[in-house]
């Protein structure tokens, strides 16, 4: 720590806070699930891949029964078999300023997809798309299953897709930052 006088004449170093280039927003129905799964696989690869101060990445849900509430214990176990601590995370309701904070919202359906764009405004900055169009290897679906009625297996089978779209999704979010560079 500086000596005290530093601090007083302004000569410590301060350590600014550089707000991320891109917000990305994972969307689920409850956001209990898929979303805080989609989130927590994004956070971790896009800091393997050394974009995590760059990218900033959170999840939110079409509704708002679950809003406070940390993700399913199936969704926390198997996330955590694989390296993924999303137990901290805690459940909230899409609201109309994620459609100017967030530069991408990425549905986990077809349903919670219509539903972003219903609800986007006219002047909108998100691109709002489905997460599986960023699979690589091409996921044999474009959905992510809800896997609440289920087993864990259910669960398993959502992170394995999540995972290769997150791959994807990390190459064209590269290149999003090639581009704001660019101008």
């Amino acid at each position: 720590m500086a000596p005290p006088w530093k601090r007083w004449l302004g000569l410590e170093p301060r350590v600014v806070e550089v707000p991320p280039e891109l917000r990305v927003l994972m969307v689920c129905m409850g956001n209990i699930c898929r979303s805080p799964m989609a989130e927590g696989v994004l956070r971790a690869k896009l800091s393997a891949a050394g974009l995590a101060g760059r990218i900033a990445v959170d999840s939110a849900g079409t509704i708002d029964h679950h809003a406070g509430e940390p993700p399913d214990p199936r969704a926390i176990r198997v996330a955590a078999r694989r390296g993924y601590d999303i137990a901290a995370q805690r459940a909230r309701a899409v609201d109309a300023l994620d459609f100017s904070t967030f530069q991408r919202m990425l549905a986990m359906d077809d349903d919670n997809l219509a539903w972003l764009r219903k609800r986007a405004p006219a002047d909108a900055q998100a691109r709002i798309e489905l997460m599986l169009m960023h699979a690589r290897p091409r996921a044999d679906t474009l959905e992510v299953p809800d896997p609440y009625y289920g087993g864990e297996a259910g669960f398993e089978r959502v992170l394995d897709l999540l995972e290769a779209a997150s791959d994807g999704l990390i190459l064209s979010l590269r290149a999003d930052l090639a581009a704001r560079g660019a101008r």
